[in-house]
């Protein structure tokens, strides 16, 4: 099958990228799985090399480079949130609550995506918020299953502690009461990416009032279920 493009840099470009994807490659093994001329597929890694798009190895050999893998989380979450949005509306319609996708970034949660109840009293976080690690059930989903010395280096300063994370782990879910805002109650579940690794947390909030001081009973298997629907949705799409 050709896969030419017409464009010849870029048709050459893929070339040596395609060549990498089975791993580590020398100039003279990118010259003989291309067909590419040797100076042409120097030049080609080279400027792949600046770009971050290649790396070098141990032994100096090219290898795909850390660009990609932020290309590929970028696609990845854009995916997510595409295969998210529904799960939170039915998520929202069935609890009468709020619902939300959180996603780590360094010290902070990000709201990713939301499905907000349209009247009465209700606990609003608008897309793009940064909230703290420190506090609240979707932050205890993202830390309860990192590795042991990020999780205990993510306690420092936090309202929850190991024994509560290990609860988390046990049951599968997580819940807070007034723990980042006075008021406000919530439950979250874990989402899962390739391997089981928690990629996202997704999430029910409100008031106190109408979610108890028990807010778990009440919806943790709405919303452990809204995890699981969106990490299996997720593996369809890989």
């Amino acid at each position: 099958m050709d896969n030419s493009s017409g464009v010849g840099v870029l048709d050459k470009t893929a070339a040596v990228l395609g060549a990498l994807e089975t791993g580590p490659a020398s100039l003279a093994q990118l010259v003989q799985v291309t067909g590419l001329a040797r100076p042409t597929a120097h030049r080609i890694a080279v400027a792949l090399e600046r770009h971050r798009l290649l790396a070098r190895d141990g032994q100096g050999r090219f290898i795909l480079g850390p660009r990609i893998a932020e290309l590929a989380t970028a696609a990845g979450e854009d995916r997510m949130l595409a295969v998210a949005q529904p799960v939170l509306i039915a998520l929202r319609d069935l609890t009468g609550e709020s619902a939300q996708l959180y996603r780590r970034q360094a010290d902070s949660r990000i709201c990713v995506a939301a499905a907000e109840r349209a009247t009465g009293l209700r606990d609003t976080v608008p897309v793009g918020t940064a909230l703290p690690m420190t506090a609240g059930s979707a932050a205890q989903v993202l830390l309860a299953w990192e590795e042991p010395e990020r999780l205990h280096r993510g306690l420092r300063g936090a309202r929850f502690s190991a024994a509560s994370l290990a609860q988390v782990r046990r049951r599968g879910w997580a819940a807070s009461v007034a723990e980042r805002e006075a008021g406000v109650a919530s439950v979250s579940a874990p989402v899962r990416g390739q391997g089981g690794k928690v990629i996202a947390a997704v999430s029910v909030s409100g008031p106190i009032e109408r979610l108890g001081r028990s807010p778990g009973r009440l919806h943790a298997n709405a919303v452990v279920t809204a995890g699981d629907r969106i990490s299996a949705a997720l593996r369809r799409a890989s």
